[in-house]
């Protein structure tokens, strides 16, 4: 019998997740260039036409929750819209932390991912990547919110200066969860700080300024 559209939704879920959990295992293990996609389809018990599938590069395979990431941004930003950019931003990255959320947790998992991702270049330049690209979807959200053309300048300044906030912050919370410390609290500083610097850049404008806005 054919499962219901649901399941099989289910399913498929299920069968990516499978995969890139295998695959990080074993990368992590190994190394990012010492692991073939034949591999990894064979740890996970599929073809590797099965994960080219799912994934249409092995970079893909290690940074898995990207599109997860910019649907997260994407309603959690719509989802404020009767505060101003800034104070969206920093209501929703306060409720991922508060939550424990996945994306921002900080572990010794956490610790054994970002580190094989530092020691490999393809890696590191993927990340970065996708950074640039969640700084462009905070941008046009940013732009959307104040009534503003999607390429505005401003718009992009704030979400530059919000998102290399947001990247030190974890950097700063997987070295504080290494000494022992509580990340959380480390990261917190480091975003409030950001913010900061975002409210002087961009004040009087309405990506900061309630009276500002359309």
């Amino acid at each position: 019998m054919t499962p219901p559209p649901g399941r099989r939704e289910q399913r498929k879920a299920e069968t990516r997740q499978a995969i890139s959990d295998v695959a990080t295992e074993l990368i992590i293990r190994r190394g990012f260039e010492a692991v073939s996609m034949s591999e990894i389809a064979e740890a996970a018990g599929v073809s590797r036409k099965t994960v080219f599938n799912y994934f249409a590069s092995k970079e893909d395979l290690v940074f898995d929750r990207d599109e997860e990431a910019r649907t997260l941004l994407r309603e959690g930003m719509m989802a404020r819209s009767s505060l101003t950019p800034l104070a969206a931003f920093q209501s929703l990255v306060r409720e991922l932390l508060e939550a424990g959320h996945p994306l921002l947790r900080i572990n010794a998992g956490a610790a054994a991912f970002w580190g094989t991702v530092a020691e490999s270049p393809v890696l590191v330049a993927h990340a970065r990547r996708l950074q640039a690209q969640l700084t462009d979807d905070l941008a046009g959200l940013m732009a959307l919110a104040a009534g503003r053309p999607g390429h505005d300048a401003e718009a992009r300044l704030g979400a530059a200066m919000l998102l290399a906030s947001m990247v030190a912050a974890y950097e700063k919370g997987l070295a504080s969860q290494l000494q022992g410390e509580d990340p959380r609290e480390a990261m917190l500083q480091l975003i409030v700080r950001g913010a900061t610097g975002v409210l002087v850049a961009l004040a009087g404008t309405p990506y900061t300024d309630p009276g500002a806005r359309p």
